[in-house]
């Protein structure tokens, strides 16, 4: 009889353990912006500040990764972007430092990884230190994400 109370605690302790095994894994998260709305950008930043919430109210640790490839660029600087196809309109110069103040909370207030494309960014010849501080350059965004979904990452983009 104590071998089978033995064998029940064991089996207790395996699927808990399990649980929290599976629920840490899916406390990994990769957002990709490759599109020029600042409506659609400021919804993923809602998005990413709510997932990071719900993973803090269920005592979750949380990996945020943000990757902006293309037409996301537009969210990473200050700069005009003039000339190239990814320039600054209104309705972006509109909300610009609103959205940085944003990004940057969740830079460095939530621990968010935040990543440029380095190739969309050479693409335009927009020099680095132009870029916000704290956001690295994989040589390739998409291959970065790629990348975090082959490591359990869940890919997440706001339509």
């Amino acid at each position: 009889m104590k071998s089978i109370y033995q064998l029940l605690f064991i089996s207790v302790l395996f699927l808990a353990f399990s649980s929290s095994q599976a629920a840490d894994d899916g406390a990994r998260v990769v957002y990709h912006v490759d599109f020029k709305d600042p409506t659609r950008y400021s919804a993923t930043l809602t998005s990413i500040n709510n997932i990071l919430n719900f993973y803090e109210n269920e005592l979750m640790e949380a990996e945020v990764h943000l990757v902006f490839v293309g037409y996301g660029l537009r969210f990473t600087t200050n700069d005009s972007l003039k000339g190239t196809p990814y320039q600054v309109d209104k309705k972006l110069k509109a909300r610009q430092a609103e959205l940085k103040g944003r990004l940057d909370t969740l830079m460095n207030v939530r621990g968010v990884k935040v990543q440029l494309c380095d190739k969309t960014r050479d693409e335009v010849g927009l020099a680095k230190s132009k870029v916000y501080k704290g956001i690295s350059f994989p040589i390739s965004g998409v291959g970065k994400i790629a990348i975090l979904q082959s490591e359990g990452f869940s890919y997440l983009k706001i339509q």
